[in-house]
C-alpha cells in the first residue's frame, strides 16, 4: 500500500467526521482515537466502507476507528497536524487529558509492559521446545536420556531460557525510565543493580536447601537480589526518572552530564536496596498468593470469574493491567495460569463474531466481520467485539461472555497453565508445549470454547438487524 492511499485513508475518516468536529486525534495499537464535539454528525457505515477500516465504536467520549496493527500507526503518520518531534508531547497531553485516575495509571502501566512482551514470549517458546527437546519421552524416541546431551548444549539452551528472566527487572526500570521522561540508560543501569552479582540471589534465599542467606544491614534490614521482582523495578524505574527530571531542572548545564547520573544512581540503589525493595516484596508476595488462591478457587469458580470479568475489562481498556499481574507471576513462580483463563475471551470473541458473519446477510457486516474474526483469530480483539459483537446488540456480548467465563472454569479445574504471555488464539497453544498433557488439554478447550460460542450464536444471537439487507432482495416490489 502506497504513502498516498494511507493519505487518502486518512483524508476520507477526516471528511466523514467532520475536520470542524474534531478537537483532537491520538492513535493506540489498533485504532484511531478521535474527540468530538458532535458524536450524532458522524456516519458510521460510511466510515466503514473506507479501505482498511474494520469497525468502529464510541466509548469513553472518543470515536474510534479500527484499522488494525501497522496500519493504524502509517494513517496517523499521514493525517497528524503536528510536526514529528511535537508528536509525543501532544499524545501525551491528548492523552492525559483523555484518561484519569485508575485508567491514566493502567495505561502507563501497558505502554512499560508491552514493549517487554516480545521477549517473555520468544522466552517462553524457548522454555517450551527445551521441555520438549530435553523429556524423557522425547529422548526414549532415540534411546537418549538427558546425561546423553552434550554439557555445552544445555548450557547454549540455558542461556536462551534463563537470561529474560534474570534480568527482568533491568527491562522493566529502561521501560519505565522511558514511559516517564528520563534517560532509559539510566533505568537499565538501576535495573541490573537490582540483580547484581554482588547481592545474594533472591532464589537462592528463597530456597532453603542452598543455605544462601541475605545481608543484613543496620541489623534488620535483609539485603537480596531483585531478581523476578516486577513491582521493586516498577517503583523504582517510575521515582527514578522523575528524580532525574527534578534534577536536570537545577543542575548546572556544566555538571548535569555527570552528576544527574551520579545523584540519581545513588539515591535510587539505596532506596531500592534498603527500603523500597524489603517493603515491596511483601506486597508483590501477597498479591501472588491472592491470585493464585483466586485461580485455584475450588469447582473453578476463580477461572469462571476471571474468565467473565476479563471480557468486561477489555471493553473499558483495564486488561492492561493483567500484564503487570502475569509478569510477576512468571517471575516467581514460573507459570502463568492467569492468561490462560483470559485466553477464552479471544475464542469466545472468535466464536461469536463468526456466527453473527455466517449468518447475516448484510453484506457490510459480511465483510466486517470476515476481516474481524481472522484479526480476532491473529490476537487483535477490538474489531471483533466493537465492530461486530458489540454493535447491533447485547445477546452476542452475554453469549460470549458466558462461554468466556465456562471455559475459564475448565481450565481452572483442569490446573492448565502457561510458561510466558503474549502470544493470542491460534498462536497460544505454543506456550504450553512444555507438556504434552497442557497442550492438548489446552487445544481441546479452547476449539470447544470456540465451537459453542459459533453454533450458540448462530442459532440463538445473530441480530434481527444484520439480516434486513436479504428480506430487501428477496421482496423487490417492497
Amino acid at each position: 500500500m502506497s504513502k498516498n492511499k494511507y493519505e487518502r485513508i486518512g483524508k476520507e475518516i477526516i471528511a466523514h467526521i467532520g475536520d470542524d468536529n474534531i478537537e483532537s486525534f491520538v492513535h493506540c495499537a489498533t485504532r484511531l482515537r478521535f474527540t468530538v464535539r458532535d458524536r450524532t454528525r458522524i456516519d458510521d457505515e460510511a466510515i466503514e466502507q473506507i479501505d482498511e477500516v474494520k469497525g468502529v465504536f464510541y466509548n469513553a467520549g472518543q470515536y474510534q476507528v479500527i484499522l488494525g496493527t501497522g496500519t493504524v500507526n502509517k494513517v496517523y503518520a499521514a493525517i497528524k497536524r503536528e510536526p514529528d518531534d511535537e508528536e509525543d508531547s501532544t499524545t501525551q497531553e491528548t492523552s492525559s487529558h483523555q484518561e484519569k485516575g485508575l485508567r491514566r495509571a493502567v495505561r502507563a502501566l501497558a505502554d512499560i509492559f508491552i514493549p517487554i512482551i516480545p521477549i517473555i514470549a520468544a522466552t517462553g517458546l524457548f522454555l517450551g521446545l527445551r521441555g520438549v527437546l530435553t523429556s524423557d519421552a522425547f529422548l526414549g524416541l532415540f534411546n537418549m536420556s538427558v546425561d546423553d546431551i552434550p554439557e555445552y548444549l544445555l548450557t547454549l539452551t540455558a542461556v536462551l531460557t534463563d537470561t529474560a528472566f534474570a534480568f527482568l527487572p533491568a527491562f522493566i526500570c529502561w521501560s519505565a525510565f522511558r514511559k516517564f521522561g528520563g534517560m532509559p540508560i539510566i533505568g537499565f543501569v538501576i535495573g541490573l543493580m537490582l540483580v547484581s552479582p554482588a547481592l545474594p540471589n533472591a532464589y537462592e534465599v528463597a530456597d532453603v536447601t542452598t543455605g544462601v542467606e541475605p545481608i543484613i544491614a543496620f541489623g534488620f534490614i535483609p539485603i537480596v537480589g531483585y531478581q523476578g521482582s516486577v513491582l521493586t523495578a516498577l517503583v523504582v524505574g517510575f521515582l527514578g526518572a522523575k528524580l532525574e527530571i527534578k534534577l536536570r531542572k537545577i543542575m548546572p548545564n556544566a555538571l548535569d552530564l555527570i552528576f544527574t547520573p551520579f545523584f540519581v544512581l545513588l539515591v535510587m540503589m539505596i532506596t531500592a536496596l534498603l527500603i523500597l525493595g524489603p517493603l515491596l516484596h511483601f506486597v508483590e508476595a501477597g498479591l501472588v498468593f491472592v491470585v493464585l488462591e483466586l485461580i485455584e478457587f475450588p469447582l473453578g469458580i476463580g477461572g469462571l470469574l476471571i474468565g467473565f470479568i476479563y471480557p468486561l475489562a477489555v471493553m473499558t481498556g483495564m486488561h492492561h493491567l493483567f500484564i503487570m499481574i502475569e509478569t510477576t507471576l512468571l517471575a516467581s513462580t514460573g507459570f502463568n495460569p492467569l492468561i490462560t483463563l483470559c485466553a477464552m475471551y479471544g475464542f469466545a470473541n472468535a466464536g461469536v463474531c463468526l456466527g453473527i458473519t455466517v449468518k447475516a446477510k448484510k453484506k457490510t457486516v459480511k465483510v466486517t466481520g470476515t476481516s474481524a474474526t481472522v484479526t480476532q483469530l491473529l490476537g487483535v480483539s477490538e474489531p471483533a467485539l466493537f465492530g461486530v459483537v458489540m454493535r447491533y446488540s447485547n445477546k452476542p456480548l452475554y453469549v460470549m461472555i458466558a462461554c468466556s467465563a465456562l471455559g475459564g472454569a475448565v481450565m481452572s479445574l483442569l490446573g492448565i497453565q502457561a510458561n510466558s504471555y503474549g502470544l493470542a488464539v491460534i498462536l497460544s497453544p505454543l506456550m504450553y508445549i512444555y507438556e504434552w498433557n497442557q497442550f492438548i488439554a489446552y487445544i481441546i478447550v479452547s476449539i470447544i470454547t470456540f465451537i459453542v460460542a459459533y453454533v450458540v450464536t448462530y442459532l440463538f444471537a445473530v441480530p434481527k438487524s444484520v439480516m434486513i439487507e436479504n428480506e430487501r432482495k428477496l421482496n423487490p416490489a417492497s
